[in-house]
């Protein structure tokens, strides 16, 4: 995750120029020790690139990277805030959430961290008036969509860089601060995730498990979720995220069949997958209402009777 260090580097280097370890020592105040590593982190991600002046001096400049072009629309439209300041590591992952007024206890559980903790991760936006609280909740005020666009783009990043590292062809088809739902393009990539002990595959390749075999037609998707069990009901969500046409919508909806999902505990996971109103109408095709007006594609009552039927479905 971008360290205040690295936030102050990108003020330093915004406008486009160059810099020297030593100039950017002074001028953000950091020891030149401790900027050699951030650098070289920056390099890697390729936020910057470098090369060398006169006297063979290191010399580094921000790249057309999008967290480079995200933290500049932040600079342009709220230059007067001190973001240095504000966003460490742990703020960033707690602003991912604010897109919606939530519950500190919502965004602690999502993270896995204490209330406290957001609590402190919130504190600085609140000391500068940055927070729109509603009640027991707290979201972004409309003026820091910036902001928002910013923090998408750090986390995002995160994970390509950790794709990079392991799985190259593989795209981010949702992602939050602790997790990524990815569709991989190779078979090498496809071997390499299913050793990595972080990522299990979902989507139509998980439902064998549960008895259910389809024809992929394709490499199949993975979750990382580090120490977190993989649900039926998250399972059902990524099937819809990668494709909701009529064939995967009729997928999900005879795993849930199946394996008798509970409605609520399904509705309350896709929440966060933005699946909230495909669900609760699947929901209502599964009691029997096929008369449905939705902007997603379902099946008919007849194509879902024979679809059970073929699976041995009750």
């Amino acid at each position: 995750m971008l360290s205040n260090a690295g936030l102050a580097v990108l003020d330093v280097l915004h406008d486009g120029g160059a810099a020297t370890p030593t100039e950017l020592a002074a001028a953000t105040e950091h020891s030149q020790n401790h900027l050699y590593e951030v650098l070289d982190t920056l390099v890697s991600a390729g936020i910057l690139t470098d090369s060398r002046g006169n006297k063979n001096q290191r010399r580094v400049k921000v790249t057309e990277h999008p967290v480079v072009e995200a933290y500049r629309a932040l600079q342009s439209n709220l230059g007067h805030v001190a973001w240095t300041e504000l966003l460490s590591p742990a703020t960033i992952r707690v602003c991912w959430y604010l897109d919606e007024p939530r519950r500190v206890t919502e965004i602690a559980s999502r993270l896995a961290i204490t209330r406290q903790s957001v609590h402190n991760a919130l504190a600085p936006l609140k000391g500068r008036a940055l927070l729109a609280p509603s009640g027991p909740e707290y979201a972004l005020s409309a003026e820091l969509k910036p902001l928002l666009t910013f923090v998408r783009a750090v986390v995002r990043h995160e994970h390509q860089q950790r794709l990079q590292d392991c799985a190259p062809s593989a795209l981010i088809e949702w992602c939050d601060p602790k997790r990524a739902l990815v569709s991989v393009q190779t078979e090498a990539d496809t071997d390499t995730l299913q050793s990595a002990s972080e990522w299990q595959l979902t989507g139509l390749a998980r439902f064998q498990e549960y008895g259910l075999q389809f024809y992929l037609g394709g490499e199949p998707a993975f979750w990382y979720g580090p120490s977190e069990e993989l649900t039926p009901a998250q399972v059902v969500c990524h099937t819809l995220v990668l494709n909701s046409d009529s064939r995967r919508v009729s997928y999900a909806m005879l795993l849930c069949a199946h394996l008798d999902i509970d409605r609520e505990r399904l509705v309350d996971t896709a929440i966060w997958y933005n699946l909230e109103s495909v669900v609760t109408v699947m929901y209502r095709a599964l009691e029997g209402d096929f008369d449905i007006s939705s902007d997603t594609p379902f099946p008919s009552k007849p194509e879902f009777v024979a679809l059970k039927e073929q699976y041995g479905v009750a």
